[in-house]
């Protein structure tokens, strides 16, 4: 695949309180977790070295060099439960129906909105989210930056809402992880 994604290469990862974002998630048991649009995978190797053995996660985005570094990271820090792959989430995520327990669209949102590409991506998510699934959102709080993007393509929690509930998620709780950034929680 040769297209670049708009964020490709950024990540909030080192913006939030990665402790407050955990102890949001629970990731106790055999979880089946889906992080969407991973990039080079920060959200997913912390989030792996959580669950180590525990626990599958599914690392999804279209920039072929990002799945790379991650596949190339996760290798040398022996993270066996970690897949990477390069998929357009838009089109068809490579994963059985209702197969995933938690998942995570780390600030890919709005990008997603901007593309053109969010609903077929959302479809996708609800397909393979179990009933009981939660959707984790981290996006940009709506206000100028930086850090990062332009204010009009920011999504508020209400923005968030709005998009969402038409698929049936409705937000359990929301989380400040920074001045910058939020947590939604979604459950269907």
């Amino acid at each position: 695949m040769s297209h670049k994604p708009i964020a490709a290469g950024k990540s909030s990862f080192d913006l939030i309180d990665f402790p407050a974002f955990l102890s949001a998630l629970d990731l106790r048991g055999e979880i089946v977790f889906l992080d969407v649009a991973c990039g080079i995978g920060n959200y997913t190797i912390e989030i792996a070295r959580q669950m180590r053995e525990t626990g599958r996660i599914h690392a999804l985005d279209l920039w072929e060099e990002g799945i790379s570094k991650l596949r190339l990271k996760a290798g040398f820090l022996g993270l066996d439960n970690i897949e990477a792959a390069v998929c357009d989430v838009s089109k068809k995520i490579p994963l059985g129906d209702h197969t995933v327990d938690i998942c995570l669209m780390a600030t890919v949102l709005h990008d997603l909105i901007e593309d053109g590409t969010h609903e077929g991506a959302l479809k996708e998510i609800v397909r393979v989210l179990r009933q009981d699934g939660q959707l984790a959102v981290i996006e940009f709080k709506k206000m100028p930056g930086p850090p990062g993007p332009p204010e009009k393509v920011r999504l508020s929690p209400e923005e968030l809402d709005q998009v969402l509930a038409p698929l049936g998620f409705q937000c359990r709780e929301s989380i400040e992880l920074s001045t910058a950034i939020y947590l939604s929680l979604f459950h269907r």
